[in-house]
């Protein structure tokens, strides 16, 4: 064998040496065997200069839970709901039901798989397509887009009027048995097709296995309400809002939010993304007939512009971002000073590569989802740092905030969602207008905010 292409004793002898007459190195050794990389890379003055004040600051509620679940993006969504109806009716603190959403989620996205095996029948079972839509047909995940079509159609209800069930707190066990069924009812559609079964009658099987996913999501979360007794109390204890709503009434009355106002803008620098255009991802929605998603494309700056005039408007901003990266969980901080990686080892391993390249080489996409509900300002107006509301709770971070710093946020925020009064007009005017270049489901831009 060619020594080349092996690792030889040599080889070995060799990194050994360099390694061991380095002082460094044993140092690093040391610490990282003892405390693990990133408590060895932090770095004091990175992490003093996140302190928890900020020039332009929303004021919300207590911190919500998504605990053992990938419902990040539902708990950002509404986290940004329930702001307006604690500031609405004088609340001390409020939560929208949690439960709710995720059932109908589950629903829909059980439907979306079943026309998706439906419309890729003769697609090989072995090819690229047809195993990415068995991948994960039915997880936690989602987007922004996905959570404004479950408004619009189910609504919003209290968290007393379809409280958290041990299915919700950890959705685990209803994934995997609802997961294993969507996978053996594509496998009869498939066969059936295979047999020759005509397309009405493989949609009335469709319809049938629809009645069984619905009588699992009951066993497991429980009945949605169709309506429910409301008696909201402000600060001073006054009944602020009574009486009986259905969820899309309570929605319209107490949240008063047009979500088709709010529309979705990635940063996405890759070679095949121009800024300036839409785009949507094949296959991904939950809604059939709301559609998919659609993201307007622009340069960073343009994101934090739009996030900071919402801000300065007392709304907060929902986002998206690969919040593993450069992150001292523990203490709540998204700041690429914080933590010194490379020069731990030696070399570059956290600068390899840049935003683009690791879009490209599958190191980085939008994991968690988030709200942002302050900023710090310099003096010539731009950011430096930002406060984040999580959904992990109150013994999270601090208080169950984060800071994310101005830095961070270039390398790994990816989305945020605002008014879409706060576009240019030509902005605006291709968000609405302008065809979306439809990008392949597995695309980076495809990514569902899902950590827990």
């Amino acid at each position: 064998m060619d020594d080349m292409t092996s690792v030889t004793a040599d080889d070995l002898a060799r990194a050994r040496e360099e390694f061991f007459s380095e002082r460094a190195n044993v140092v690093a050794k040391n610490a990282v065997s003892s405390v693990g990389v990133r408590a060895a890379a932090r770095v004091p003055e990175g992490v003093a200069a996140n302190a928890m004040t900020f020039d332009v600051e929303v004021s919300q509620g207590e911190r919500c839970d998504q605990q053992r679940s990938g419902r990040c993006w539902m708990f950002a969504s509404l986290n940004t709901m329930r702001y307006r109806v604690i500031k609405k009716y004088g609340l001390k603190s409020f939560e929208l039901s949690q439960a709710y959403p995720l059932f109908w989620d589950k629903l829909e996205k059980s439907n979306w798989f079943f026309e998706n095996i439906l419309d890729t029948l003769d697609e090989p079972l072995s090819g690229r397509l047809v195993a990415y839509l068995l991948s994960d047909p039915v997880g936690d995940g989602g987007q922004w887009d996905m959570f404004k079509s479950l408004v619009k159609k189910y609504g919003v209800c209290p968290k007393e009027a379809m409280p958290e069930t041990a299915c919700s707190r950890n959705t685990s066990e209803l994934h995997a048995y609802l997961t294993r069924y969507l996978r053996g009812a594509a496998k009869r559609l498939r066969q059936s097709h295979e047999a020759g079964v005509g397309r009405d009658e493989l949609e009335e099987m469709k319809k049938e296995m629809m009645g069984d996913v619905y009588r699992l999501l009951v066993t497991c979360l429980g009945e949605p309400p169709a309506s429910f007794e409301v008696r909201l109390r402000d600060k001073d204890d006054n009944l602020a809002l009574s009486g009986t709503f259905t969820p899309l009434e309570f929605f319209s009355e107490a949240v008063g939010m047009n979500v088709d106002d709010y529309v979705s803008l990635i940063s996405a620098p890759t070679a095949d993304k121009p800024f300036g255009h839409t785009y949507t991802v094949s296959r991904l929605g939950n809604v059939i007939e709301d559609g998919g998603v659609r993201y307007l494309n622009l340069p960073i700056e343009r994101l934090k512009d739009a996030a900071i005039a919402q801000l300065r408007d007392d709304l907060p901003v929902w986002f998206g971002c690969d919040v593993g990266q450069s992150f001292i969980r523990e203490e709540g901080i998204m700041d690429t000073a914080a933590l010194d990686v490379d020069g731990l080892f030696g070399f570059e391993v956290e600068g390899c590569m840049d935003r683009a390249e690791r879009l490209d080489y599958g190191e980085s996409l939008m994991t968690h989802a988030m709200v942002l509900e302050g900023v710090n300002l310099d003096a010539d107006g731009r950011p430096t740092l930002w406060k984040v509301e999580n959904s992990w709770g109150k013994d999270h971070g601090r208080n169950g905030f984060d800071t994310l710093s101005d830095p961070w946020f270039d390398e790994y925020v990816y989305q945020v969602v605002v008014d879409k009064k706060y576009l240019s007009d030509d902005e605006r005017a291709t968000y609405e207008g302008e065809e979306p270049t439809v990008l392949a489901p597995w695309d980076p831009m495809g990514s569902l905010a899902r950590v827990h």
